[in-house]
């Protein structure tokens, strides 16, 4: 079998001649102290980016087999992007920025951690009118038929790893345009223009997804992205996510069924468990990256909730990489009651970072292939 093969039979509960050794990818700092220990080359370290031929070649002198976060699709947030620039340079060395999204951030030079985010673009109805609405319009110019064509290509061709389609993101990317606490507070100061901005994501995310599949670029799977929940939970209320996001995956998850596409994969980072429900009777099926962290996320009790249609990748704690082998091995023997469920991949639980030692790390990929070959 070959890893597509291998990946379909595990996440449909069939056969399988051996599990398939995944990852999502590294932290750019940890590829950087990797090329300085010499491990890799510093043109790897500089141009490994998921599904890149580097990151096929580093994945495979650690032992995996590929990286989960590797899929084809079209272009789903504002075309296009609002300039990026630096706006101001602070005494104290803060650096203020409009990034693409719109958002006003501030950062520190050297601090690796997410920017913080002080202001947006977006301020209300006439910012939306003027300066969002038209750079999200549907069309041609975010999937194409030279685009489709290469996705059809790549769909029928690949073997060295699953076929997905990227279908954008419903939620997490108005998040990226307004920010948490703006888009918390449009929903109490303008609800018509809150629920008017979540149906124009997700009529783009629908329509740029029917033009790949109408036109014959059928994958193994769906893929979204959220990342719109922390370590105590969502950062929506669930019954609103539930009412008026839920139904765009159905829409949408239903028109890949009607092409024999039945798995979507949803990769959201923090506590998820009070969305899982909305994403799985929507027709989102694979979890991902099932977060070890503070909250201890497991697909058990998952399963336990809502049955075999829930499937999972993820879920293995990165952590132990910075560690000993002792401590590797307690990791994989953890995983090994998980993967009996069926219908889960274990996978390092988001893109390994920079305590990531290399020889643990490949010593974790030798021991998987032991316990799961």
């Amino acid at each position: 079998m070959n890893n597509r093969e291998r990946t379909l039979a595990v996440l449909n509960y069939e056969k399988y001649d051996r599990l398939p050794i995944v990852h999502f990818g590294f932290w750019s700092e940890l590829l950087q102290k990797w090329a300085l220990e010499g491990h890799i080359s510093e043109h790897e370290a500089n141009n490994c980016w998921d599904g890149s031929e580097v990151d096929f070649a580093v994945s495979e002198r650690l032992g995996f087999d590929y990286c989960w976060g590797t899929q084809t699709g079209g272009a789903y947030g504002l075309v296009p992007g609002f300039e990026h620039k630096i706006l101001e340079k602070k005494a104290s060395g803060a650096v203020i920025t409009q990034n693409h999204s719109g958002l006003i951030e501030e950062s520190y030079p050297g601090v690796i951690s997410i920017p913080a985010t002080i202001g947006t673009l977006m301020t209300g109805r006439e910012a939306w009118e003027e300066l969002y609405k038209p750079k999200l319009q549907p069309g041609v110019h975010r999937a194409g038929a030279e685009r489709v064509a290469e996705a059809k290509q790549i769909f029928e061709t690949v073997e060295n790893r699953p076929a997905g389609l990227f279908c954008g993101s419903l939620y997490g990317a108005i998040r990226d345009m307004l920010g948490v606490e703006g888009l918390s507070y449009l929903y109490v100061d303008d609800e018509d223009l809150y629920y008017e901005i979540i149906d124009t994501i997700g009529n783009i995310c629908y329509e740029t997804a029917k033009e790949f599949l109408d036109g014959g670029a059928v994958p193994d799977f769906l893929h979204f992205w959220e990342d719109i929940c922390f370590k105590n939970g969502p950062l929506v209320h669930p019954a609103i996510f539930d009412e008026y996001v839920g139904p765009w995956y159905k829409k949408i998850t239903d028109l890949a069924r009607e092409k024999g596409v039945m798995l979507a994969s949803l990769d959201c980072d923090g506590c998820i468990d009070k969305l899982v429900q909305t994403w799985v009777e929507n027709g989102v099926n694979v979890m991902f990256p099932i977060e070890v962290g503070t909250w201890e996320a497991d697909i058990k009790p998952w399963r336990e909730l809502y049955g075999k249609e829930l499937r999972g990748v993820g879920g293995m704690n990165k952590n132990v990489l910075a560690f000993d082998k002792k401590t590797v091995d307690a990791e994989v023997e953890r995983l090994k009651a998980l993967v009996d469920l069926g219908g889960f991949i274990p996978c390092p639980d988001h893109r390994l970072p920079p305590d990531a030692e290399w020889d643990l790390t490949r010593y974790y990929c030798d021991e998987m292939r032991k316990a799961f070959g």
